[in-house]
């Protein structure tokens, strides 16, 4: 009985990420990008550069930054001084059904609060179970003008 008893721990400790429920799997990618985002309000990256995976690419403005090591000496300099020149927060969070992709998304802001631009970061369960960031991209803020309302159904003209 005992040894029935250590298995079904043994399986329920061992269960794949795809046995936690998708909300599950969100809600800890949102949890991760939050810390994350807090490592430059603390002005703390060592913590920064623990979120990224070994591969990890950061698309900057001068091409792809790869590797950890790589995307730490290029954002020490975003660590330096009293005050975070930016910041940033999930809005939107998504996880692939099977598990172990997630994707998390929302605004850059200046010190001021002023919307200046939206990250887009892909994240990777790893097997010790943390979260790690394997893709991540900006892009500025966008200025358009509202997009002109669709026509309705009922104003297009007659199909022959």
């Amino acid at each position: 009985m005992r040894c029935a008893a250590a298995f079904v721990a043994l399986c329920v400790w061992a269960a794949p990420a795809g046995a936690q429920s998708i909300a599950e799997q969100e809600a800890q990618v949102r949890a991760a990008e939050t810390a994350f985002a807090k490592t430059m309000a603390d002005r703390d990256h060592a913590a920064f550069v623990s979120f990224l995976a070994e591969d990890t690419v950061f698309f900057g403005g001068q091409g792809p930054i790869r590797g950890k090591d790589a995307v730490a000496a290029a954002w020490k300099r975003f660590y330096e001084g009293p005050q975070a020149p930016f910041s940033w927060g999930p809005e939107r969070v998504a996880v692939v059904a099977t598990g172990g992709l997630g994707y998390s998304s929302g605004p850059v802001k200046d010190p001021a609060g002023k919307n200046v631009g939206t990250y887009n970061s892909t994240w990777r369960r790893e097997k010790d179970g943390s979260w790690k960031i394997v893709l991540d991209a900006g892009c500025p803020a966008c200025n358009c003008a509202p997009a002109a309302p669709a026509p309705s159904p009922a104003a297009s003209p007659a199909q022959p």
